[in-house]
């Protein structure tokens, strides 16, 4: 069996192989996460319900954030960094 070192590394190795495109549109999708995990806030159910909420959706969030920042690794995200300056 596969130490989780050695998984951690293979997904790590295939987030880096996917696409410029990929690594964008999953790093933008952390944005909706972050914002659902403070505006569920608002919502009138038990503080219970929101604390779990909240944790699902923030780790949703730096999930995808992580992610998409390893899939774009160090050129990829000055590459971003430059479309944006350019935009």
């Amino acid at each position: 069996m596969k130490s989780i070192r050695q998984l951690f590394e293979n997904v790590r190795q295939w987030l880096r192989s996917l696409s410029f495109r990929t690594g964008v549109i999953v790093l933008m999708s952390c944005i909706p996460f972050y914002i659902l995990s403070f505006a569920q806030m608002a919502l009138p159910i038990s503080a219970a319900a929101k604390g779990i909420l909240w944790t699902v959706l923030f780790g949703l969030a730096k999930t995808c954030q992580y992610g998409g920042l390893t899939i774009l690794g160090v050129e990829g995200y000055k590459r971003f960094k430059n479309m944006l300056k350019r935009n």
